[in-house]
């Protein structure tokens, strides 16, 4: 019989909170579950691979239902975290055997991409961004809950915005109003965020100021207060680790755009989107994720003060002069945990007594590492200076060490509510307690041995469970061993199907004894810890401090391992010339993987009268290596590393665009070309004559005589109103003749020769236009079939001697269609007639069957 669907006060408790959180899966605690209702329960079982059931599986609209087990709710938490999705936790706030009706539930928390703090350490920072739009541009704050960084700046186009945002990378996006699709189309195809509005709290406001005071734009201060009411809002506490919220410019770092990154792999490999094969991946010999992050930011900001950048070579010299020190340091590195998050769990009330543990284990590491860099010091008074900011802040803290040496057992348990974390010998209570349960308990093992010699019975036990306490078990066998209960002092406690059970009046005074010390050892273990953890909370500045002077050594000591293993050299910065002189430069990525015996390497030499470089060559012949190298030599250089070069002198440069490649972007309907040019475009219009330029194989996405027009014209134009570094490689040899009449432009190529037939690749750069593209013998290299290779090769020979091959001409596809018709083949012909005559989207499997029947037959015939 179908029932009636009756809506429970339970029900109606879980609706209400729903209601609160509709963006929000909620987690609410059924006794030893969180469960979930209704769309929650359709989504989370699909999204988690659990069993859905339902509730009232009888009524006529049963509730659908899921669960997963309180104990193992992380798991769950961070897959749908991890999936862009919120978690709103709903606890029981009473004990539910003493509730009185329906159990007092909360939502305690509000679990979020950017502010979940994702168990072990990361080595890339987890940002939630805020973002402002106003007359004057964009103000963009953002914050690593985990680390409390907090920084904004302002931005005054809507391209320098989708460049930051790109970099940031958020996991989630607070505004105020939602914003229009377009725009948050442009944003979505750059990283992948949670959306959230939200208006901020007045009251937020003011218990902020104090984060605020170096900030003075209002739209900054209106975006980190934003961002901070959020945050606080979802965590239903104080978060009280935030350091002082940093003004930045970006204009005070080398700008990359969004397409620069991706084009020169900086992070990600284009191919595979993951890590593996980036400039990040090879240049990361860090041994903390403090240092792995912080390599990630100097990455992504790379410097343009002189001085700034002098200071961290400086640093990289002095690691790469001392190599026993350096492997001391990298050695205790090793044992150094996530400080920048054990910092934030310990004021945000997470941190367990391993943690802490992990903690003073880190501290116990900086007294060598501080000893080992006076060493280094001592070697030279004049690296005190570049030194100073790093070791300021080292400092190991002895006082927080020493607390949690005392209060924190070796061995503790991860739950601080169940016991067994606080050492002996540190709080006198705890210790009477203690000991009264060791000696309750073999005062009770002394009582089982006495029972059992005064009765006989030798399987009498005493036992313990949490229901029923302590007992005396006997079996139903031995009863008759026991004459007289009375005599014994035993009292019938309970009855089992095979024994008895029985307390004494001395056993009962125990469990009291017992059961009280136990309970209330445990309560004072979890306010010691407590205690414990709010001392060490006290220390958070300092603790801020030297996970960023461990941060700074750590990226310093991978620069120095990289620069020492492969052979790296100090770049010379230049800032009263624009000269170019890398001898023998490398990619550092290539080479790394194909080995250096196999590496070709190759100058670039531009003076101060040479502002283009064009260069031809065939495909695979390392034109786009070239180039990029160029470009990661510049960002290593600007980030304080060795360069991959035999000698390096270079100026600063401030900004970085690319064209390299060929990718469209499908879903904004962008094709290959428009893109090609969205990304020259972004060179012309905000490139200065302190910027870099590699522009690869410009004008090819269109006709011949378009590609060449629009090339020799971006050509002129950066030659004439730009004296920025330009590289452009290209098919297109008309252009080599540009340096006939552009003092600036300096032909180079790569050189090619072939041998028997076979082309060989010498990757290697020479003076002068390249002679040929080589592009049939590419063609071979695929594996293009033999004849279609010949016709090509005789097509190729008809179009030189037609049009003489050194003029230089060169023709559209219609002009080769003209000039070199393809040789009759009456069976050809009749083929192709065939083919011409077939509608695919009318045609059955069996017709193309026959058809593809009829064709062989023909060609093997002949007739």
């Amino acid at each position: 019989m179908v029932q009636k669907t009756k809506k429970t006060p339970m029900m109606e408790q879980y609706e209400a909170m729903k209601a609160k959180y509709p963006d929000a899966f909620l987690f609410f605690r059924l006794g030893d579950f969180y469960e979930l209702f209704n769309d929650d329960a359709l989504k989370a079982a699909q999204l988690l691979e659990i069993t859905l059931t339902s509730r009232n599986k009888n009524a006529e609209n049963p509730i659908p239902m899921c669960g997963v087990p309180y104990h193992a709710a992380g798991d769950y938490i961070r897959q749908l975290i991890r999936l862009g999705y919120k978690v709103a936790i709903a606890e029981q706030m009473e004990d539910p055997k003493q509730a009185k009706g329906m159990v007092r539930r909360e939502v305690i928390r509000l679990i979020t991409p950017g502010t979940y703090l994702e168990e072990g350490s990361q080595q890339r920072n987890n940002y939630i961004c805020s973002l402002l739009q106003s007359k004057s541009g964009y103000a963009l704050a953002h914050s690593d809950l985990g680390t409390g960084e907090l920084q904004v700046t302002q931005l005054t186009s809507l391209e320098s915005l989708l460049t930051e945002f790109a970099q940031l990378q958020p996991s989630e996006l607070v505004v105020e109003t939602e914003p229009d699709e377009d725009f948050l189309d442009k944003l979505k195809r750059l990283a992948d965020f949670t959306l959230s509005v939200y208006s901020p709290d007045p009251a937020a406001i003011e218990d902020q100021d104090q984060l605020l005071t170096a900030i003075e734009g209002a739209d900054e201060r209106a975006a980190l207060t934003l961002l901070l009411a959020y945050v606080q809002a979802t965590q239903f506490q104080m978060v009280d680790h935030w350091q002082e919220a940093e003004h930045y410019e970006v204009d005070h770092y080398l700008h990359l755009d969004h397409y620069a990154k991706r084009n020169l792999e900086l992070t990600e490999s284009i191919r595979t989107r993951q890590q593996a094969n980036s400039l990040l991946a090879f240049l990361n010999q860090t041994r903390t994720a403090m240092g792995s992050r912080l390599l990630r930011q100097w990455l992504d900001r790379p410097l343009i003060i002189a001085a700034d950048i002098e200071r961290r070579q400086n640093c990289v010299a002095d690691l790469m002069d001392q190599y026993f020190v350096r492997l001391e340091i990298q050695e205790q590195l090793k044992g150094v945990y996530d400080l920048e998050r054990l910092v934030a769990k310990i004021s945000m009330g997470s941190v367990n007594a391993r943690e802490l543990l992990q903690l003073k284990q880190s501290l116990a590491k900086v007294p060598a590492i501080v000893h080992n860099l006076q060493l280094l010091l001592a070697e030279d008074e004049d690296r005190q200076a570049h030194w100073q900011g790093v070791l300021e802040s080292l400092t190991a803290l002895p006082e927080v060490v020493d607390l949690i040496d005392r209060a924190i057992d070796p061995d503790a348990n991860v739950q601080i509510t169940e016991g067994d974390i606080i050492r002996d010998g540190f709080n006198d209570q705890l210790d009477h307690y203690r000991d009264a349960m060791r000696h309750g308990k073999a005062w009770i093992a002394k009582l089982q041995a006495d029972e059992r010699e005064r009765t006989g019975i030798k399987s009498l036990k005493v036992g313990y469970n949490k229901v029923f306490g302590y007992y005396i078990e006997v079996t139903k066998a031995n009863l008759h061993l026991l004459d007289d209960l009375e005599e014994n002092n035993y009292e019938r406690k309970q009855t089992l199907a095979n024994a008895e059970r029985y307390i004494t009046p001395e056993l009962k005074e125990m469990e009291r004894t017992l059961l009280e010390a136990e309970d209330k050892s445990i309560d004072l273990e979890y306010q010691l810890f407590i205690q414990v953890r709010d001392q060490v909370k006290a220390y958070k500045q300092d603790l801020q401090a030297l996970a960023k002077s461990v941060a700074s050594l750590d990226v310093l000591q991978s620069f120095a391992q990289i620069s020492e293993d492969y052979q790296f050299v100090r770049p010379e910065i230049s800032l009263d010339d624009r000269n170019l002189e890398i001898i023998d430069s490398r990619h550092p990525v290539v080479e790394a993987v194909i080995g250096k015996d196999q590496f070709v390497p190759n100058s670039i030499e531009m003076d101060d009268k040479t502002n283009v470089l064009l260069i031809t060559g065939p495909n695979m012949s390392g034109k786009s290596t070239y180039m990029r190298q160029l470009a990661l030599i510049v960002i290593m250089a600007q980030m304080g590393c060795d360069v991959p070069a035999k000698s390096a002198k270079m100026p600063i440069f401030d900004q970085i665009f690319t064209r390299i490649g060929a990718a469209d972007d499908l879903i904004s309907g962008q094709s290959t070309f428009m893109v090609e040019m969205l990304e020259a475009n972004q060179a012309i219009q905000y490139a200065t004559d302190r910027s870099l330029l590699l522009f690869d194989e410009i004008g090819r996405g269109t006709s011949t005589y378009d590609g060449i027009a629009l090339a020799q014209a971006i050509l002129e134009y950066l030659h004439d109103h730009l004296e920025a570094k330009l590289l452009f490689s290209t098919h297109y040899h008309e252009l080599t003749s540009l340096e006939d009449s552009l003092p600036g432009l300096r032909n180079i190529h790569v050189g090619a020769s072939e041998k028997d037939g076979e082309l060989v690749f010498l990757h290697k750069i020479f003076p002068g236009p390249a002679d040929r593209s080589y592009g049939i013998h590419v063609a071979k290299l695929a594996g293009m079939p033999k004849s279609l290779l010949a016709n090509a090769d005789r097509i190729l020979k008809d179009l030189q001697a037609s049009h003489g091959e050194d003029q230089g001409e060169q023709l559209s596809l219609f002009s080769v269609a003209e000039t070199s018709p393809r040789a009759e083949d009456p069976t050809a012909t009749w083929v192709m007639d065939q083919l011409d005559q077939v509608d695919l989207n009318d045609t059955t499997p069996m017709q193309a069957f026959e058809l593809l029947r009829k064709l062989v037959a023909k060609v093997e015939g002949g007739d």
